[in-house]
């Protein structure tokens, strides 16, 4: 839950809500600090042409929203740049900072630290109450979009709404079922002691258990979900939260990294993982030359298409059989510039992502719907995806991932899971060394 309530509506949000009959279809005023001018929040749609900039790098179904959204506003054009991943934060820095930024921004939580407190991004609390978006958006997906300016956004949970979700995702372990039934798996384990058996068995029957990517992400994902079922996820949580006190020098953290050190010594993590790259990871795979891989639904539809029925999925199993089911997961989110001359119109396009036209485009594009109550349709593997994320989301629920604790964290995270499988990383070493990045730049 959050820490400082947004539920207690501030001034400008209840002059916002007091005035939504009468506002002004015009452009809306920035009062400077990330602040809107909350006499001219309106919930109508101007009939005039109005052209919108979208600056994006993950892609959900993003042209398809877009499509979506514009076929029922049709005075409306959105124009959208995709940029690299590894250029985003630095891209997004500038151009928010420009005299011409995009209306509308993906959120990323390194940009978004330095971008909020400057005042670029608009605090969307006021849109929040005029459309109800508090009630519209599962609370868990809200979370890591709201900070405290007056802390320096360095802690999340707290404060104001500087985002809407455009597309949840769930990270679990997608499997080949011809491989798992011909190593002597009959059921998919139900505990995590019964799936790193099932590892054993795969390895056992002269098969690569994990199919993994220590060279990006993949290898500090599979440590995320292990800190996950092996420690309360609410310490794990307050630590990415940035919440004042919290360590993730816990026993269920380095309990995570001791696994991955025994499962690499087992042969249970591929020996050339610090050298594989996550779309190697997930293309060794779909070739049949693993069993497992922990990675997220964005890759469900892709691994549909090249394995058909052969795939499944689940997500990670806890310690029991009844253990409240969790995840690692996140949200690609949008923003909207402070500077933009038509905010009204972008926060109706981050209001269209709550629609049941927009869930069955997030569903098609690889995402679970940001309305968990929307009817969808789908087949194959992603309706096991549908299944789990419904079992996380009614269990321990999402947990963002690690990345999000500090800028710079993502620089320890990989060369730290690199070393614990090369066996030059103890757990103690590497979890210490994420705790002293994150005190870096919490205290």
């Amino acid at each position: 839950m959050r820490r400082k309530s947004r539920a207690v509506l501030s001034a400008t949000a209840m002059t916002a809500v007091g005035v939504l009959a009468f506002a002004s279809c015009a452009a809306t005023g920035s009062t400077g600090n990330g602040e809107i001018d909350a006499s001219q929040v309106s919930t109508k749609i101007t009939d005039e042409e109005v052209t919108l900039t979208l600056s994006y790098v993950n892609d959900p179904p993003t042209q398809a929203l877009i499509d979506g959204f514009t076929a029922l506003y049709p005075n409306v054009t959105i124009d959208a740049t995709q940029i690299p991943f590894a250029d985003y934060i630095k891209s997004i820095n500038r151009s928010m900072a420009s005299d011409s930024p995009p209306d509308i921004a993906q959120y990323n939580g390194g940009a978004m630290r330095t971008l909020i407190p400057a005042g670029l991004v608009y605090n969307l609390d006021p849109y929040a109450e005029a459309y109800g978006w508090d009630d519209a958006f599962p609370a868990s997906a809200l979370e890591t979009f709201t900070t405290d300016v007056s802390t320096g956004a360095k802690e999340l949970n707290t404060g104001n709404l500087y985002a809407i979700p455009g597309g949840l995702s769930v990270l679990g372990v997608f499997y080949n079922k011809d491989l798992l039934a011909k190593a002597g798996v009959a059921e998919l384990p139900a505990t995590l002691d019964e799936f790193e058996a099932a590892l054993g068995t795969i390895h056992d029957a002269g098969q690569t258990p994990l199919s993994l990517s220590a060279l990006e992400v993949g290898g500090f994902q599979l440590w995320q979900a292990l800190t996950e079922v092996l420690g309360p996820v609410e310490d794990y949580k307050d630590w990415v939260y940035g919440m004042p006190g919290a360590t993730i020098e816990t026993d269920g953290a380095r309990g995570a990294a001791q696994k991955i050190v025994d499962w690499a010594n087992a042969g249970y993590i591929p020996s050339n993982a610090n050298a594989v790259s996550d779309s190697d990871a997930l293309a060794n795979f779909s070739q049949g030359k693993a069993t497992f891989l922990l990675t997220g639904n964005w890759n469900s539809s892709a691994l549909a298409e090249s394995m058909g029925d052969n795939v499944g999925f689940f997500a990670l199993p806890g310690l029991t059989a009844d253990a409240p089911a969790v995840a690692p997961g996140a949200s690609v989110a949008f923003s909207i510039s402070s500077k933009s001359k038509n905010p009204n119109v972008a926060a109706a396009f981050l209001d269209y992502m709550r629609s049941a036209d927009a869930a069955q485009l997030q569903v098609d594009g690889g995402y679970m719907p940001v309305n968990t109550d929307a009817e969808t349709t789908t087949t194959g593997v992603n309706v096991d995806v549908a299944n789990s994320f419904a079992e996380v989301m009614q269990g321990a629920g999402i947990a963002t991932f690690p990345g999000l604790a500090s800028p710079g964290m993502i620089n320890e995270l990989q060369p730290g899971i690199q070393g614990l499988i090369s066996g030059h990383v103890t757990p103690e070493a590497f979890v210490a060394s994420l705790q002293a990045e994150w005190l870096a730049f919490h205290d």
